[in-house]
């Protein structure tokens, strides 16, 4: 005599919850939970508090990142006797996108209609035009001046810095896109924001591991 496999009923809260998220965003949970409602939602939640446990350091990396970078572009416009920023330089060797880029940022920190502070204006600069101004493209141009921005890296490879960089900022589009990062190696993401602060300063690794919460989270997998 075959049992019957008992079914799984959902409480009407979770049928609300469930629509206003959406079937089709919840079906990877669902299908990993056998279909159980509850399940899922417990899952999605979880990952939800993922999100917000990376978006903390990954906050601060961009923040560093972004500074550190920009003090050797205005190290590099010294150097060369350029007294405009470098932003502003047009012989700076940057792609037409990253022109744009600059262009829209100054756009952005300028509504105010005063004169526009230059951090404002770096500020608005996404992470994207930052891991991009890492990409190989750059190697025999910006990279040999960019390279001091991570003193503290094993080598001065470009390879070294640009690929846990290019990682990280593909998983903080997943997670500003309200996207499932729950399946992903999110120890091995814990490390590269770890690795990429160390390579700038390990001071500031320290200092944004004692107030993570990632691990906690991740022992609270449902």
């Amino acid at each position: 005599m075959h049992s019957t496999p008992p079914q799984i009923i959902t409480p009407p809260g979770d049928k609300a919850v469930i629509e206003l998220i959406t079937p089709d965003r919840l079906n990877p949970y669902l299908g990993v939970c056998g279909g159980d409602d509850g399940a899922a939602l417990a899952l999605y939640r979880w990952n939800s508090d993922l999100a917000a446990a990376f978006f903390e350091p990954l906050g601060h990396l961009e923040i560093m990142l972004r500074n550190a970078v920009d003090a050797r572009l205005v190290a590099r416009q010294q150097r060369r006797g350029r007294s405009m920023e470098w932003y502003d330089d047009t012989a700076l060797p940057l792609s037409g996108k990253a022109r744009t880029d600059i262009v829209q940022a100054q756009q952005r920190a300028g509504r105010g209609g005063t004169i526009t502070p230059r951090g404002k204006i770096i500020a608005e600069l996404s992470f994207g035009f930052w891991r991009f101004l890492l990409a190989r493209q750059y190697k025999t141009s910006l990279w040999p001046d960019l390279a001091g921005a991570f003193s503290h890296a094993p080598n001065r490879a470009l390879t070294t810095v640009e690929d846990p960089v290019k990682r990280l900022h593909k998983f903080r589009n997943r997670i500003a896109h309200h996207e499932g990062i729950w399946h992903l190696p999110l120890e091995a993401r814990r490390d590269d924001i770890q690795t990429v602060l160390g390579f700038i300063a390990p001071a500031a690794a320290v200092w944004v591991a004692e107030a993570s919460r990632i691990d906690d989270v991740l022992a609270r997998r449902p």
